[in-house]
């Protein structure tokens, strides 16, 4: 569960002209490895992110170190996102605090998820149209308002859940509305031959944000002089930070003046489709339709995964500040993964992905065994190593490709898409805590992820599907 769908890391997976759509299950021409999978310098090496252009005029490349405009964007990114992190935890607590009830705490996370989800499409418009740093800027601003209304409101007693159901519907649609801005401000500064460094990067961001969060949550909550309110000043600050960031990122020197892309590979919306233009043009692939319908089974799934972990251990009596620390574990899962991505991407696409969901089947269900909380943290760790590959995969394949003048409604198609099912799981999972003790609930949720790691291997396109030339 979190203040933003779109940065967080869930314990799912996890974004012209006449150029074609993109034939994933095709071998590769020359110059693939012998097996038809890709090698690891010829995907995911720093040096890597495409293939040049012969003639196409860039700007001279500066080191990430050195490049302002990106360190600025970075910043403001990574106290964005450790503040959404810090909220994952105090906002299921204060309802629980409010309601007493995990089916509400479900209900404000679907909402939240809904509203991202509605502004999946929208928001990838609005980045096509106008400029990203204003964007973000405008949904930072708003994002900390609504935050800081709901710390007012902790500290003056007069928080309820009607207010904090509106605010989840507001923080949804900030996320999206942020999330596929930010994805073209950092390609407006960084070179195609820097993206794959500067996702690794980005990684370092996510995961080093999701360690703290989760900790600094649980010990911010338990400050009592506040009324509980803490943890949400501090996520407020956080918004102020980032839209401070994209502020003055114009003021300084950056990188790239104009986003590369190969128009060889470009995935091209068809022309005047407006704003489902880009889901039609994922749609009408089918191995990228196959890996989509794949990755919103488990996103469905496991959106409601955290709030079952914090309800079991709620109910051994484990104190909050332990619990963001069992959650923080998938944090450093994800740090440890990032030295994998190489490795794992010797996989074809198609079977890493089916490998990876069928892997965590049974640690799902290992995690409804009542062995403590240090049990289900390394149950987490081992969840969340392969998360890594799986979302440098997704932008080799779609993001990376796409056209820049038509990146943005790709951008929000994939994220709508794979997000589609997340408000159905998370308040699917308040009930089922409603109805059945948690462990009971976990285990029915390892057998529906059973059920999609099943559809994946039955789908000959997902298995055949080969890395793009």
């Amino acid at each position: 569960m979190s203040g933003n769908t779109n940065e967080q890391e869930s314990r799912g997976v996890l974004t012209q002209g006449t150029a074609q759509v993109p034939d994933l299950s095709r071998p590769r021409g020359a110059g693939a490895s012998s097996g038809g999978t890709t090698t690891a310098s010829s995907t995911v090496g720093p040096d890597n992110a495409g293939p040049e252009i012969p003639g196409l005029a860039v700007a001279p490349v500066v080191p990430l170190r050195r490049n302002w405009s990106f360190q600025a964007i970075w910043i403001g990114q990574t106290t964005s996102t450790l503040g959404v992190s810090v909220a994952d935890l105090a906002y299921p607590l204060a309802i629980l605090m409010v309601t007493g009830s995990a089916g509400w705490a479900g209900f404000f996370a679907a909402i939240q998820s809904l509203g991202a989800l509605l502004a999946g499409l929208p928001a990838g418009s609005l980045a096509d149209r106008y400029n990203p740093r204003t964007i973000v800027v405008a949904g930072e601003i708003g994002r900390a308002l609504v935050t800081a209304a709901v710390a007012v409101g902790l500290i003056g007693g007069w928080l309820s859940l009607p207010l904090l159901l509106l605010a989840a519907a507001f923080l949804g649609i900030g996320s999206s509305v942020t999330g596929a801005a930010r994805l073209l401000l950092v390609r407006s500064v960084v070179p195609n031959s820097q993206l794959t460094q500067a996702l690794t990067l980005d990684e370092v961001r996510q995961n080093g944000a999701a360690l703290a969060g989760p900790a600094i949550g649980g010990a911010l909550y338990g400050l009592r002089a506040l009324a509980h309110a803490a943890p949400f000043l501090f996520t407020a600050f956080s918004f102020v930070v980032a839209l401070i960031s994209a502020a003055v990122m114009r003021l300084l020197p950056g990188g790239a003046s104009e986003p590369e892309s190969d128009a060889k590979a470009a995935l091209a919306p068809p022309a005047g489709g407006g704003m489902l233009a880009g889901v039609r043009t994922l749609w009408q692939q089918r191995t990228l339709r196959a890996a989509l319908v794949l990755i919103m089974l488990v996103n469905t799934v496991g959106s409601g995964l955290d709030l079952m972990i914090i309800v079991i251990l709620r109910h051994q009596e484990i104190p909050s500040g332990t619990i963001g620390l069992v959650l923080a574990s998938g944090a450093i899962g994800g740090l440890a993964g990032a030295p994998l991505v190489k490795v794992l991407h010797r996989l074809p696409p198609g079977v890493l992905l089916i490998a990876v969901v069928a892997a965590w089947v049974p640690l799902y269900s290992l995690i409804a065994v009542p062995f403590g909380p240090w049990w289900v943290a390394v149950l987490i760790f081992v969840m969340t190593l392969g998360i890594p590959a799986l979302r440098v995969m997704i932008d080799i394949l779609v993001i990376r490709r796409a056209a820049p003048s038509e990146r943005g409604r790709v951008v929000g198609a994939l994220m709508t898409l794979i997000a589609v099912g997340i408000p159905a799981g998370l308040a699917g999972a308040g009930l089922l805590l409603e109805w059945l003790p948690a462990q009971s609930a976990l285990l029915l949720l390892a057998a529906l992820l059973a059920v999609a790691a099943l559809y994946g291997a039955t789908s000959r396109d997902l298995r055949k599907a080969e890395w793009p030339g």
